[in-house]
């Protein structure tokens, strides 16, 4: 989750950088469109923690003794 903030804090700042550049490509988009970053940012979330849960969801099942004795 701690790569995910510094990511979407670095692809905010890049974004609204390159704001005017992807108003003049995408049609009907305003400038800064809050919808757009916001349902990106959600769905970004959404992803990584599915993918941190299940993991961690399955080592939390596993027996701490047998682990160390495995290793």
């Amino acid at each position: 989750m701690q790569l995910l903030s510094i990511g979407s804090v670095i692809g905010l700042i890049t974004a609204f950088a390159l704001s005017r550049a992807l108003q003049s490509v995408l049609f009907e988009v305003k400038e800064i469109d809050p919808r757009i970053y916001l349902g990106v940012g959600l769905i970004l979330f959404g992803a990584t923690l599915v993918a941190a849960w299940i993991p961690a969801r399955r080592a939390s099942r596993v027996d701490p003794i047998v682990a160390l004795h495995t290793e």
